[in-house]
């Protein structure tokens, strides 16, 4: 079944550079559909950052069939495939062929790649949160995107206040 979502934009960076408060900001002003990051969810209720190949396949799997199942007109995904596909490599150092694949078959229309230059906010759901991996993830999701050929936009933050 394909999905009936119109636009999709995929919100990705490296962890506490407000991703989900970007996410939900834009579904609401243009009412349109928050999809929260499913592994966050995942972390909290296993109790820990630590998952197995196995649950990073099962994460990825309810991110696919979220995607096969929305239809509301723009859908704003706080997080997505390509983050997953980074997780993997970055973890195992290998990723799934059939997520490679979800990647093609479910693409975004844009994506909005967060900068990591908030400071870091530990929680039990964040695991890397040196400046050193926060940006080297950042290069990783960027180069993946930019594989992907999708356009995409860098979130910087003004910490101006």
């Amino acid at each position: 079944m394909t999905s009936q979502i119109l636009y999709k934009v995929g919100i990705i960076g490296p962890e506490s550079t407000g991703k989900s408060t970007l996410a939900q900001y834009l579904a609401k002003r243009y009412k349109g559909l928050y999809v929260p990051e499913y592994a966050r969810e995942f972390v909290e209720q296993k109790g820990t950052t630590e998952v197995t190949w196995d649950e990073l396949c099962g994460i990825a799997r309810h991110q696919i069939e979220e995607m096969r199942s929305l239809s509301k007109a723009v859908v704003f995904f706080d997080t997505e495939l390509i983050v997953t596909k980074v997780w993997f490599d970055y973890a195992f150092g290998r990723v799934p062929e059939w997520l490679e694949e979800a990647i093609k078959e479910y693409p975004m229309d844009v994506y909005l790649l967060t900068y990591p230059d908030t400071p870091w906010v530990p929680d039990p759901a964040r695991s890397n949160g040196s400046d050193e991996i926060r940006m080297e993830l950042f290069k990783r999701y960027e180069q993946e995107i930019q594989a992907t050929g999708v356009p995409y936009y860098i979130i910087k933050h003004d910490l101006k206040i």
